[in-house]
């Protein structure tokens, strides 16, 4: 009966397949500047809350030490004891670790800090660089 009549197939022709690539385009392009911005604003979220954890973990440590870490032992006092005090209590960061910022820089860890504060403690931000504005700004625990 229809045996003769012909199999038509259906495929997509060059013009359509161009007009899908655009559009796939044209949302990458919207999609991609505001997902950058998410992963800048988390970055400096973390480091706020690292900030803040290892200046609680400080304090802990003044608490049982009866000062802060010196300078030669860093944050480092923080997980091990460095100095082999009898009153060290540690570590007081958990898992026993010191972290690096968002960006893979190491914590910045100053005593005595400036303007009479007993410590400085501050990430380097995006650009690892000291002072910076933006989204390369430090991130310190005065401020």
């Amino acid at each position: 009966m229809n045996r003769n009549r012909k199999i038509r197939r259906s495929a997509f022709t060059l013009i359509e397949v161009v007009v899908v690539i655009m559009i796939l385009v044209t949302l990458a392009g919207v999609a991609t500047p505001l997902y950058m911005n998410y992963v800048k604003k988390a970055n400096v979220g973390a480091a706020k809350t690292q900030v803040k954890l290892i200046d609680d973990a400080l304090m802990q440590y003044k608490l049982d030490v009866g000062s802060f870490p010196s300078a030669d032992a860093g944050l480092q006092a923080l997980v091990e004891n460095t100095d082999n005090n009898e009153k060290w209590n540690g570590p007081y960061l958990k898992p026993a670790v010191v972290p690096k910022d968002p960006w893979g820089n190491e914590y910045v860890y100053t005593i005595p800090g400036e303007d009479g504060r007993e410590y400085d403690l501050s990430s380097l931000g995006a650009d690892g660089q000291v002072g910076g504005t933006g989204d390369n700004a430090d991130i310190n625990n005065w401020e």
